[in-house]
């Protein structure tokens, strides 16, 4: 039996753990059954930003007859641009294992445990006095074996489909399927319900969903009854909720429609570690698991499934373990971003969520056209968001919905940080005519919107 200081299972975020402590002399294990990196730069967030890049640029120019300009794409080399992103894809695995010392060992298989402190991989047994699972999740195996779900599409094989039908309503849905159309892709999006990205607030979510279907034709309220695969297409049976039957066929079905835990081949049953019902590792304010010294970061423990908050949590572990440091790590807020047309970025609460747990809030909605360089998009659309704690003017949600909103939410973002009140977003002096000089106007109206509701003015 090999033994380690450290044993890390599983090589996206965590493997900046696994470098860093190999170059504080430990020695370390990391394990990876797939590819060294991860979901993120591998099948998930990096790539699928890469084809939204050409999205925007298509999009621009589709759009370019607001702005007075009679433009027309002769063709898009779709083939080109999956090639090019597959290319990338390619460099990822490499340059991640290049990243290590001589003091880790890197292997690629699956990992499994024999006992709290024992990993077995490849018919190898390794034992570490610390051990960080890393896992990550999947995508929800779709009902037919033939059909797609992200990880099909990073990197994708064979040719690019001529028509493509996705299944879901949440972000990757809406990202994947604003791509394809933008590309010249036949899309379809199928949803179950009459909601897109239902978690966003409800002001939003509505402005978003009344501005995507501009572009995307989507069924609501539809489900698939059967599916069948011939000839390369997939004929789809469907029915909507009032039991009226269709059919639609496209080359390609991609599903999106959830994730799951890669922790049911850990044979975590093995230890002493506590999972929950959806099979996501239970841990504790240190994110540390029930097995003193084995810590859980990232999507495996299903608390906060973003790539920034994995790295956030990764970088707490390695000053737990490299620096001895004892204090908990809390998230102040966890922002996010939709990349789709429009753009949607968000962090706190929303207001359906505050009306359901009792919260005191003030709201305002506001547009960005105060804004110069927001006009000058020709577009009407794009609005702030504030939840306002009326008593401290506390920042307790903040939802932007238009060009660049992830952007401009870093401004928010560095506020709620270091002393959240939205007063000094009201106060700041901005760049006109810049696209962020929109908050200004924003935080105007809210910094009001709580004068009036203490009767203030």
């Amino acid at each position: 039996m090999k033994e380690f200081d450290i044993i890390v299972i599983g090589a996206g975020r965590a493997s900046n753990l696994a470098r860093n402590a190999g170059k504080a002399g430990k020695k370390v294990a990391i394990i990876e059954k797939s590819k060294f990196g991860g979901t993120c730069p591998n099948r998930g967030c990096v790539p699928s930003k890469l084809l939204i890049g050409y999205a925007e640029v298509a999009r621009g120019i589709k759009e370019s007859s607001r702005h007075f300009i009679d433009a027309h794409i002769n063709a898009i080399d779709v083939e080109k641009i999956f090639a090019e992103t597959n290319k990338y894809i390619e460099t990822i695995d490499p340059a991640y294992r290049s990243r290590f010392n001589e003091n880790v060992t890197t292997y690629t298989g699956q990992a499994s445990f024999v006992s709290n402190y024992v990993v077995e991989v490849n018919g190898e047994q390794l034992t570490a006095p610390k051990i960080v699972i890393a896992t990550g999740t999947r995508p929800i195996v779709p009902p037919h074996e033939k059909a797609w779900t992200s990880d099909d599409i990073f990197p994708l094989t064979g040719d690019v489909p001529k028509s493509i039908t996705i299944v879901g309503s949440g972000f990757i849905a809406c990202e994947l399927a604003n791509f394809f159309d933008a590309v010249g892709v036949e899309t379809k999006m199928l949803v179950r319900s009459q909601h897109l990205l239902k978690n966003e607030d409800e002001e939003i979510a509505a402005i978003f969903k009344k501005e995507f279907l501009k572009n995307l034709d989507v069924m609501f309220d539809t489900s698939i009854s059967n599916i069948e695969y011939k000839e390369g297409q997939f004929h789809l049976s469907l029915q909507d909720k009032e039991g009226k039957s269709s059919t639609h066929t496209s080359e390609a079905l991609l599903y999106a429609t959830g994730r799951m835990a890669n922790t049911d081949t850990l044979k975590l049953e093995n230890t002493d570690i506590q999972t929950t019902s959806r099979g996501f590792i239970q841990r504790d304010a240190h994110f540390e698991t029930a097995v003193k010294g084995v810590y859980v970061v990232g999507d495996a423990s299903g608390e906060h499934m973003l790539q920034h908050a994995a790295a956030a949590e990764v970088n707490h572990v390695q000053k737990v373990l490299l620096e001895g440091k004892s204090s908990i790590h809390k998230f102040k807020y966890m922002p996010h971003a939709v990349f789709t047309h429009p753009e949607v970025a968000s962090v706190g609460l929303t207001e359906q969520k505050a009306k359901e747990e009792g919260i005191v809030y003030v709201a305002s909605l506001t547009s960005w056209l105060a804004s110069a360089k927001a006009q000058s998009l020709r577009i009407i659309y794009p609005r702030t968001k504030f939840l306002i704690d009326p008593e401290s003017y506390a920042i307790l949600g903040c939802h932007l919905i238009g060009p660049q909103s992830a952007t401009m939410m870093h401004q928010v973002l560095s506020i709620m940080h270091i002393d959240n009140d939205i007063r000094h977003l009201k106060e700041m002096l901005y760049i006109h005519p810049a696209l962020s000089e929109a908050l200004l106007p924003a935080a105007v109206q809210a910094v009001g919107a709580v004068k009036h509701y203490k009767g203030e003015n």
